[in-house]
């Protein structure tokens, strides 16, 4: 069965079409603009050349349409016709407390995600217009939503539980969700694979470092706790997000500078994080060349982060009363040694502790950079969350095949 994964935003769709039978990525692509007079579709087979194409595409369902329509190009393509397209799973950021699992789309199912729309209304309103514009251009395939929050709604209370008052808890939900859920369950597990172990039998601490970031605690195949909360916006410093502060720096910011909620709100997730502290860039790489460039703010941003960052595993550490093994994972945890190098210098006394030469050579690779001294294993894993995504899928729909629910 050959999977279409569609992640959704508010002017792009990124998708990938994988073959769930080698599990290899035949296409992937990205529709960016959408909206916008000239929107631009990326498209690489696996097998040729990346190609670009601009075009006027006015919203989501056109975007899905030149998709299908690349997908199938005789010089472009990867498929002869559009029913090869056997399901289609969905990238949904916040499911709330309604799911703890991937779930099969359904009218009963879109109500329900209708009501998370506030929990995430910078994500969900744009993941369900991607169902909404499948389910025009692919009618009658089946479609599976898979959740950023679902990994973690196994925490224990004390994990989850703010310091408010309860009734707003019952209220409103107002709890730690956590997010990355795919990118933690696939690093979490190729770990395991790797150190040759079950994951149920593991103490795993696992670091999602792109733009945005988070970092989990995973004990026996459980999130036990993890860094983003109610909304991406709480726990490490990220690329334009302030992560953790004092929420009545926000109060007084707020009444200060005259500013409305939803100011406030683009002033901590869009203007704040790397890119607030050094007033250069919310892109590590950059900020690393400026630093070494003798830019006190890029060096002071690279020191914030880290140093939060090297709070949260040491405090990840003593939940799970230790640790085995720490992974690495996304945009900067894949691609850059000082940060992985810097995060764990204070901690050797907890049994930490890297191999500089093997840090030095793991970019973009699977690698065990342990010293062979280190109690406690650190890996770097290239993370694949669309691949999550078309397994639960195809798991889904194959069970509902079977079950003569659903037809593919």
């Amino acid at each position: 069965m050959k999977i279409l994964v569609i992640n959704a935003g508010s002017s792009s769709i990124k998708y990938q079409l994988i073959d769930m039978e080698t599990k290899k990525t035949l296409a992937k692509g990205n529709v960016s603009r959408i909206g916008m007079s000239a929107a631009v579709l990326t498209h690489k087979p696996f097998d040729r050349p990346e190609i670009k194409i601009s075009a006027e595409i006015l919203d989501h369902i056109m975007a899905i349409e030149y998709v299908i329509t690349i997908l199938l190009s005789p010089n472009h393509g990867v498929i002869k016709d559009k029913s090869e397209i056997g399901a289609i799973g969905h990238r949904f950021v916040h499911g709330g407390e309604f799911f703890e699992n991937s779930v099969l789309i359904t009218p009963e199912v879109m109500s329900q995600l209708r009501q998370c729309i506030d929990l995430a209304p910078l994500h969900n309103p744009h993941n369900l217009r991607g169902i909404n514009a499948c389910s025009k251009i692919l009618a009658g395939v089946p479609q599976v939503a898979v959740f950023d929050t679902a990994m973690h709604l196994k925490m224990p209370p004390k994990a989850y539980i703010y310091g408010l008052p309860y009734k707003l808890y019952k209220k409103y939900s107002i709890r730690r969700f956590g997010f990355h859920g795919a990118s933690h369950y696939y690093v979490s597990n190729r770990a395991a694979e790797m150190l040759g172990k079950p994951r149920e039998e593991l103490k795993i601490i696992t670091a999602h470092l792109g733009n945005g970031a988070s970092i989990a605690a995973v004990k026996n195949a459980v999130s036990v706790d993890t860094s983003m909360g109610f909304t991406p916006l709480e726990g490490l410093l990220m690329g334009t997000r302030c992560g953790d502060v004092d929420p009545a720096i926000i109060l007084l910011v707020m009444a200060r500078e005259e500013l409305t909620l939803h100011e406030a709100n683009t002033l901590m997730n869009k203007h704040s994080g790397l890119l607030g502290i050094s007033g250069i860039s919310s892109d590590m790489k950059d900020l690393i060349e400026e630093a070494e460039s003798g830019s006190k703010r890029a060096a002071l941003a690279i020191e914030v982060y880290t140093y939060r960052l090297m709070k949260y595993i040491a405090a990840y550490t003593g939940v799970m009363s230790g640790a085995d093994v720490l992974v690495f994972t996304g945009g900067v945890g894949e691609n850059s040694p000082l940060i992985r190098s810097k995060s764990l210098e204070s901690l050797e006394f907890m049994g930490y502790k890297i191999n500089e030469n093997k840090n030095q050579n793991a970019i973009r690779i699977e690698a065990d950079i342990s010293d062979d001294s280190a109690k406690i294993k650190t890996l770097v894993i290239p993370t694949n969350e669309e691949l999550v995504i078309a397994t639960d899928t195809y798991r889904i729909v194959s069970e509902m095949k079977e079950k003569g629910t659903v037809k593919t």
